[in-house]
């Protein structure tokens, strides 16, 4: 892995750029004694340090004067914890899934299938919106709307994966010493999917992190007073003519981890699958 990181510096940066931010939100009390919640009045639109600021408010301060970089921190960890929760139960149920009807097949196969067709018709934030307007905006609900977005692609490629897994010699060969279904699929079949999981997974992180934060954006997220980086992209579009830091702050770290995500995804990828090593 330390040579194919050489080879491929992009996968490196991808790695240390999502290391070092959730560094950054894990570490966030050591990093900063300010109350990301509190306001200041008299500390209203203070731009950044080196554009007349202070060094006690680098990033500045936002409409009601909240430190900005303590608030990018702490809503570092919401959006981080959401997006991560998220990914883990998408996968868990989409791999669930995804075995079951590509291993037993027949009509289970078939309505799985059409469920997850039915879904992937429905435009991923208006369905997130919808439900989110009916079940509410509570983090357990936030992370059921996000992992109800990404477990289609997992139980499509699990599935597509096992029903050309079931038919290989070595499935066979097992079956015919008398081993179990359950240790024929959790022995032989599942670690065989795991490339493409762990790819997807990676990926949708991203997607995961842009999908929390457009919620919370529209005002469908994580509610104020919490600091989440969508609700501070939305606090500052009103104020990009004259405080432009606002919104540039947030933008920039949504950025950043989507673009870590994404290059860390296409370095598994490429060290996962052999023909593309190769």
């Amino acid at each position: 892995m330390l040579a194919f990181a050489r080879r491929n510096p992009l996968v490196l940066v991808g790695g240390i750029i999502l290391l070092m931010v959730v560094l950054a939100s894990v570490c966030a009390p050591l990093l900063t004694p300010s109350d990301p919640v509190r306001p200041s009045f008299g500390q209203r639109l203070r731009a950044p340090w080196g554009l007349g600021g202070t060094s006690a408010r680098p990033l500045g301060a936002d409409n009601l004067g909240r430190d900005i970089y303590a608030r990018l921190l702490y809503g570092g960890r919401i959006s981080l914890v959401l997006a991560t929760s998220a990914v883990v139960l998408a996968t868990g149920v989409g791999v669930l899934v995804g075995l079951v009807a590509g291993y037993l097949g027949g009509r289970l196969d078939d309505l799985v299938m059409r469920l997850a067709d039915v879904q992937l018709t429905f435009p991923v934030i208006m369905l997130a919106i919808a439900i989110v307007a009916v079940v509410g905006t509570s983090p357990f609900a936030l992370v059921g709307v996000l992992a109800l977005s990404g477990w289609v692609l997992h139980a499509r490629t699990v599935r597509a994966n096992v029903l050309t897994i079931r038919h290989l010699e070595y499935v066979d060969a097992a079956w015919a010493l008398g081993a179990s279904q359950l240790r024929v699929v959790f022995r032989h079949v599942l670690p065989n999917t795991l490339a493409p999981i762990l790819v997807i997974a990676s990926s949708q992180f991203a997607t995961m992190v842009l999908l929390e934060s457009g919620l919370s954006f529209l005002g469908m997220g994580v509610q104020p007073p919490q600091p989440s980086w969508g609700g501070m992209l939305a606090e500052g579009r009103d104020y990009l003519s004259n405080a432009w830091w606002l919104a540039t702050v947030p933008g920039v770290a949504i950025s950043l981890v989507v673009l870590g995500a994404n290059l860390l995804g296409d370095g598994l990828r490429d060290l996962l699958d052999p023909h593309l090593r190769a």
